[in-house]
């Protein structure tokens, strides 16, 4: 008796949402063709037609492609912005040949800053504002420097520990019961999925059957096996021989969930404090690390109310 394989659905569906939001697929190839960023983003415009709406970069975390990680998020922000949604490097659609790209998150931030500038038109409108989860928070914050105000608006940081250092690391393999952090974020094996997911989310889930999670595994766990794991090697936030955070210049708004197991909540007032005077920490209760998920109305607001302030009364 055949199995049944819910992923390619679950897929089909994330797909179909991001086609309603009005966005277009695109593999944009860059550095002579070497590298190719698959992503979803707004259409490209009519001659002599401008589109006013702002423009937001949204870059997803480590597992799933961004169609997974962003589907509650585009419909609802895309009647306020033109987005631009890729696949980071080696996720998805999307891969390089350069051996520089296999290294570090801010070999990712220089793959986005040269997507945003393929499409993007040039002019006053141009300018971007950019907003990144977990890993996807790493790579917006080398993207914020890389680019500077003058090209980058206003950052969300959202459930992203850009102090991660070692003891963190082992703390999180405390927590997920693994010997090695690729054993906990790139999971192979049922058990290993499942245990992934209570780490994820706050609130309890339903049982999910064994061959579903075998399914989710097979699916979206099993391609570009060995670069993600340079990906996680190559890390250097946290790392004071490589690198050392400074605050940035753009206003920057940390989320994080209020029961977040992958990094937890001390850690984000930690990020705000060590991001300057410009950033500001936003704790969204009864949530975990995918607050994005387990509560998109809250989430979704407070990037709403942060990218869009209400206009300062002249009185």
């Amino acid at each position: 008796m055949p199995t049944l394989c819910i992923a390619p659905l679950l897929d089909a569906f994330f797909r179909r949402r991001f086609a309603a939001a009005g966005l277009v697929e695109a593999s944009v190839p860059l550095d002579g063709g070497t590298t190719t960023v698959h992503c979803w983003r707004f259409p490209p415009g009519a001659d002599g037609v401008t589109d006013a709406r702002p423009v937001l970069v949204l870059l997803h975390g480590f597992g799933p492609p961004a169609t997974w990680q962003w589907r509650r998020q585009v419909g609802p922000l895309s009647r306020r912005f033109r987005l631009v949604v890729p696949d980071l490097l080696f996720f998805g659609g999307s891969s390089s040949t350069s051996e520089a790209a296999r290294v570090s998150e801010a070999h990712q931030a220089e793959a986005v800053a040269k997507l945003v500038a393929a499409v993007v038109p040039a002019g006053a409108a141009a300018r971007v504002s950019v907003a990144g989860t977990s890993y996807g928070g790493f790579v917006a914050y080398h993207v914020a420097r890389l680019l500077g105000p003058g090209a980058v608006e206003r950052v969300v940081i959202a459930s992203s520990d850009l102090l991660k250092a070692d003891a963190d690391d082992r703390a999180l393999l405390r927590r997920g019961g693994a010997e090695r952090v690729e054993d906990v974020m790139l999971p192979r094996s049922p058990e290993r999925m499942r245990r992934l997911l209570q780490l994820a989310y706050h609130r309890p889930r339903r049982y999910t059957p064994g061959f579903v999670l075998r399914d989710l595994v097979q699916y979206l766990y099993s391609d570009k096996v060995e670069e993600k794991k340079e990906l996680i090697k190559g890390i250097t936030l946290g790392n004071k021989d490589k690198f050392q955070l400074t605050p940035l210049a753009q206003e920057v708004l940390v989320l994080w969930g209020e029961h977040d197991q992958i990094f937890p909540i001390e850690k984000g007032f930690e990020v705000a404090r060590k991001l300057g005077p410009n950033a500001r920490l936003e704790v969204l209760k009864d949530t975990g690390h995918m607050p994005q998920e387990e509560d998109p109305k809250r989430f979704n607001e407070a990037i709403l109310n942060f990218l869009l302030p209400a206009p300062k009364s002249s009185l």
